[in-house]
């Protein structure tokens, strides 16, 4: 494992073997975070949320999860996000029924729109992607980089633009032999 300082895992709920999580790393609730075997979070990673972090997964720098303690960040194995990737659990309306913001008490606020964001199996998403409230990537769908992810994606399909529209399928054959041959 790489020498540098890293992040102080008793604070997570439970972590396997196998993991670096660099020490630039801002995890709010760390109580509700749960992670694998073989997991690399790198610099820059700030979450919000509870997160289920499966085996084999990659987390790039300056990654940001949103959505508060109700909201959670799921990733199952092999799947990954590259840097500057932005997942929203929450948001507020922005229709005018209050006023938005954390610090705005209960009974003023605008609507607030929850979801959890789960990334299936082999789900990977690229720079600079944006997945809004409640999107599940579907099993080994791809999102290409500067996309912005408001809909589930359909398995095995690859994904770009703004809004994120299918391209064409993904080859899995050789993913799913290999995870084999590791026992999954």
């Amino acid at each position: 494992m790489l020498n540098s300082k890293q992040y102080d895992y008793s604070l997570l709920n439970s972590i396997g073997k196998d993991v670096f999580i660099s020490a630039n790393v801002e995890i709010r609730r760390p109580h509700l975070v749960n992670i694998g075997n073989h997991v690399a979070i790198d610099s820059g990673f700030y979450l919000t949320t509870a997160a289920q972090i499966g085996d084999y997964i990659h987390i790039a720098p300056y990654i940001t999860v949103i959505g508060g303690a109700t909201s959670v960040l799921t990733m199952e194995h092999f799947s990954a996000a590259a840097a500057g990737t932005r997942i929203i659990c929450a948001s507020d309306g922005y229709l005018g029924e209050g006023l938005m913001g954390p610090t705005i008490p209960d009974e003023f606020r605008d609507d607030i729109f929850y979801g959890n964001v789960t990334f299936k199996k082999f789900a990977t998403v690229g720079t600079n992607v944006v997945i809004m409230p409640g999107v599940t990537l579907a099993e080994g769908s791809i999102v290409g980089a500067c996309s912005l992810v408001t809909k589930d994606t359909e398995p095995w399909t690859i994904y770009t633009g703004i809004p994120a529209k299918p391209v064409k399928a993904r080859k899995k054959e050789k993913m799913i032999e290999y995870a084999k041959q590791l026992g999954y």
